[in-house]
């Protein structure tokens, strides 16, 4: 991300050589430093910058630097840029956070900004960071103003959240020329804000004597000095140029002298009046009017710039001494300030900046007008463009773009948008790409097909699924009938169908993910990679949802291996997400467990939006495993991401899942009230296939409530067959539950459904129980525990055991004969205690049946021998990094778990791979669940 930024921007200007000392106000700033804020606010040309440069240059502290502009407006880019201006002290600041920046769709200051204070925080020693002309930074969003008229603007929405939580290790700076929309009231009253203002920075009499007569060597009298002080009120940079224009014998000709007489130094003093922009307009013109006429060019030409470099200027001169003038420039103090100790990059004074462009576009008016043309800037956009092909020709793609935007070049800005191989917004910069598509009238896009497309592309990797993004494919569509069918044109056609795809899987639409997905990758050409990246995730996607796991996983594994290659991230994030979901759904929960963990790895902590589904992957395995606590968390956690996101269902599978936890805490109406909120989101973003989902758990929480008639009703109305099948066993009719249970049982082998067939078994088990059938029974629940037993799946039997009844089903006699009585007569939950209880007895994967007996809160159970069955038993530290290896720890988590040394617990996982025959950690799991040494 570095190499996108423009690294002369953090570069801290050097001390001029001759300074006006002023000690009291390096003091002020000192003493500031105790303090969350220092504000220096004053008009243009009061010596902000310069005052800031010396104070840094004099003290011994680590400071960074951001020099900003109106560019910088877009609240990920100057995140970027603050982020990129810390780690010029430390790189051990932001790198978290610059890895939630590349995320195409807009953050929230928390999200990108809490990892960054995290590791401010830890700093070693106090930085001073300088925001330098804060205000350039504009609303890009023209969002209007806050109640006391100030623009509202959404880096000031992020920088108020760094504020307020500021760690004293950091001390901000700001430099402006009218007070940002922070919280400054707040911050003075508590005394955490130091402000210099323009009545502090104006020159006394003493320092306009000591810069006129010594910086400058002008030799004026106390009388001259004084009344050159009152006339520009301590302004430096009115005294500045008024001191160059004495310098000029030309500029100190009185209009009103003979020829050949000059005016006296009292009569030019006097003639110093006016407004500032009044007196600025005259001695610049007076100034430039003495630079030689090349010199006169090369300003003018190179107006248009930022930042400015000897190669950079000549490709806008078509000269060869860019480099030389603006060397002799800087000499004659005119308002040029280096940006790094080379220097090799510099930038004109922001005043001089807008001047000279104000005199270039009044320059390109009269010449079109002496043309008889309307007045443009032709000259001005043909500026632009050089800057434009120099920046693209030096690999800085993004002020390529934006010289080609001003120059109002269509053609180029899309060209650059597309980029070579990886397009812009792919690139995070999707956001400023989408706000100059949003600019141009519908005639451009009529003309140029292929931006409808890339503006539907824009909108919905920015979550922008709101926006009319079908209306606008099918502009592209009605654009391109017209078109000669060659490849450019079929790769538009595909990257519409690839869209359509993305937009399908929102609503999981299966059949119009696969139509749409396929005929992209029809279309698409073969060198565009980042299209057919994501059109094969959608396309796997839809596989997944169909249960074509098989296929699902092929496909993500080739999206996984593209998105590498492509340093496209996001779709890296996706593709790894699903795989996670399939190997959760394969019974393989420690392995899932792991493949979501290292999600939250890539995006660090806190983890930004696009881990949402990680998060309640990790909530469900939790679940499972029936940790609750965790299982809330993460649940929680990928709620709250999954909110800062558009159009996404992942808030329907955080609210069943905590639907889930309630029940199973025992709070069914806090359950009931959860679904309603799930049910309401999913009506309101039409989200329909989740109705079955929700149906399902209202049907669980009726059966806890034994409210058979609801659950009857509800199964009734909705393709539930597990559901359907838990109602009839709790209305006493097993043989209907069993009739029902073999079909599904049989369609999940068919179809490879691990964990359909897992939850068929675990319910035929109950089935045959209450119809008298025990040895059947045990034969179901022995495969149903010997399956879920590696991947840790309590809840899957705990859950048909719903806690009102275990106390009934504990206080029974515990024979068989009983519990096939209380099962004919509607006490599944009986009849599923009974059935794990006699699995220990049995040596039925006892270690396992134990353990979710546990769950049920059951402790009188027979204890069976759980002698390991090794010829070289494991040690106890062995059996102890053993149950931790059945977690989602990490390696160095469960080392600082043991309090060991990872090469200490890499010894102990040989011992135990060694010991038990395997080569991998889920191995090691599964064997020892068989051989009960869990």
């Amino acid at each position: 991300m570095s190499s996108d930024l423009l690294q002369t921007k953090l570069y801290m200007p050097r001390p001029r050589p001759s300074l006006v000392p002023r000690p009291h106000l390096i003091a002020r700033l000192n003493q500031g430093l105790h303090r969350k804020l220092t504000l220096i606010s004053a008009p243009a040309g009061f010596g902000k910058t310069t005052l800031v440069t010396e104070w840094i240059a004099a003290g011994e502290r680590p400071s960074a630097w951001l020099s900003l502009d109106e560019e910088d407006s877009d609240p990920a880019r100057f995140l970027q840029y603050l982020v990129a201006a810390l780690r010029t002290v430390s790189l051990k600041l932001g790198q978290t956070t610059l890895a939630a920046l590349q995320s195409p769709q807009p953050l929230p200051p928390q999200a990108i900004l809490t990892p960054l204070l995290n590791d401010i925080a830890a700093a070693p020693e106090p930085i001073t960071l300088v925001l330098d002309d804060y205000h350039e930074v504009a609303d890009p969003a023209g969002r209007g103003a806050d109640p006391v008229g100030r623009a509202v603007r959404p880096v000031d929405e992020a920088l108020t959240f760094l504020l307020e939580r500021l760690p004293p290790q950091l001390h901000l700076v700001i430099t402006t020329r009218e007070d940002p929309n922070l919280p400054l009231a707040r911050l003075r009253v508590r005394g955490q804000l130091t402000e210099l203002r323009a009545a502090d920075l104006r020159f006394t009499v003493e320092e306009t004597a000591v810069f006129l007569n010594q910086v400058m060597g002008l030799n004026l009298s106390a009388a001259d000095i004084a009344a050159l002080e009152a006339r520009t009120e301590g302004w430096i940079a009115g005294l500045q140029l008024a001191a160059i224009a004495m310098q000029s014998p030309i500029a100190m000709q009185s209009p009103l002298s003979l020829p050949g007489r000059h005016a006296g130094t009292a009569d030019f003093i006097r003639s110093f009046t006016g407004s500032h922009r009044f007196v600025l307009d005259y001695l610049v013109e007076e100034v430039l009017q003495q630079q030689p006429d090349n010199v006169q060019d090369f300003l003018l030409k190179t107006a248009v710039l930022n930042q400015l470099t000897g190669p950079l200027c000549d490709a806008l001169t078509g000269d060869a001494n860019g480099q030389e003038i603006l060397e002799s420039l800087e000499r004659a103090n005119l308002f040029l300030i280096p940006l790094d100790n080379e220097r090799r990059w510099y930038r004109y004074h922001h005043l001089f900046a807008d001047l000279l462009r104000q005199r270039l576009r009044a320059k390109n008016a009269r010449r079109a007008n002496a043309r008889s043309q309307s007045a443009g800037e032709c000259d001005i956009a043909a500026l632009h463009i050089r800057a434009s092909e120099w920046f693209e020709a030096n690999g800085w793609e993004l002020e390529a773009f934006q010289h080609a935007v001003a120059a109002h070049d269509v053609e180029r800005a899309a060209h650059l948008i597309a980029g070579e191989g990886l397009p812009l917004y792919f690139r995070g910069e999707a956001i400023p790409v989408r706000h100059w598509l949003e600019s141009l009238p519908e005639t451009e896009f009529k003309a140029r097909p292929a931006l409808w497309v890339t503006y539907a592309s824009v909108l919905t990797l920015t979550g922008r699924l709101h926006d009319n993004i079908e209306e606008i494919l099918q502009a592209a569509e009605t654009a391109l009938q017209d078109a000669a069918p060659d490849d450019k044109t079929d790769d538009l056609l595909g990257q519409i169908a690839a869209i359509r795809a993305m937009l399908a899987v929102t609503k999981s639409q299966v059949e119009t993910i696969i139509t749409q997905s396929q005929r992209a990758l029809e279309l698409l050409h073969p060198d565009n990679a980042p299209m057919r990246t994501t059109t094969t995730w959608t396309l796997g996607y839809a596989y997944q949802v169909q249960g074509n796991r098989a296929a699902a996983s092929r496909a993500y594994a080739e999206t996984i291996a593209q998105s590498q290659k492509s340093g496209n991230i996001m779709t890296e994030i996706a593709a790894t997400t699903c795989l996670g979901q399939i190997q959760e759904a394969e019974n393989q929960l420690h392995r899932a467990a792991e493949t979501f963990q290292h999600i939250l790895q890539i995006v660090g902590d806190p983890p930004w939006p696009a881990a949402c589904e990680a998060c309640v992957g990790l909530a469900r395995i939790h679940y499972q495993w029936n940790d609750l606590e965790a299982a809330e968390r993460y649940g929680q956690q990928g709620l709250e991401l999954a909110r800062q996101l558009e159009n996404v269902d992942t808030p329907a599978a955080c609210g069943v899942l905590l639907a889930r936890v309630k029940l199973a805490q025992g709070d069914a109406a806090g359950a009931l009230a959860t679904l309603a909120e799930v049910d309401q989101f999913v009506q309101e973003h039409d989200f329909g296939h989740w109705h079955g989902e929700i149906a399902a758990v209202r049907i669980q929480i009726h059966l806890h409530q034994g409210n058979l008639t609801a659950a009857a009703q509800l199964a009734d109305s909705h393709d539930l067959p597990l559901s359907r099948a838990r109602v009839q066993l709790a209305q006493g009719e097993p043989s209907a539950a069993l009739e029902l249970l073999e079909t599904v049982r049989q369609q999940a082998e068919a179809n490879d459904l691990a964990d359909k067939r897992l939850q068929a078994l675990a319910l035929q088990a109950l089935a045959h129980q209450a119809a008298g059938e025990s040895e059947r029974a045990m034969q179901a629940l022995g495969e149903a525990l010997a399956q879920a037993a590696p991947g840790g799946l309590l809840r899957l039997f705990v859950d048909e055991c719903p806690p009102m009844t275990r106390h009934h089903s504990m206080t029974r006699h515990h024979s068989m004969t009983r519990h096939h009585s209380m099962a004919r007569t509607g006490a599944p939950a009986a009849a599923a205690s009974a059935l794990l209880r006699e699995a220990v007895k049995q040596g039925i994967s006892p270690v396992f049946a134990q353990q979710a007996l546990a769950a049920l809160e059951e402790t009188d159970v027979f204890q069976p021998q759980t002698a390991q069955p090794l010829p070289d038993p494991l040690s106890d530290r062995e059996l102890e990094v053993l149950k931790l290896l059945t977690t989602a720890l990490t390696g160095p988590e469960i080392a600082r778990e043991l309090m060991v040394s990872l090469n200490t617990m890499r010894t102990h996982t040989k011992n135990i791979y060694s010991k038990l025959g395997v080569n991998s950690r889920r191995k090691a799991v599964r064997r020892a669940a068989e051989l009960h040494l869990l």
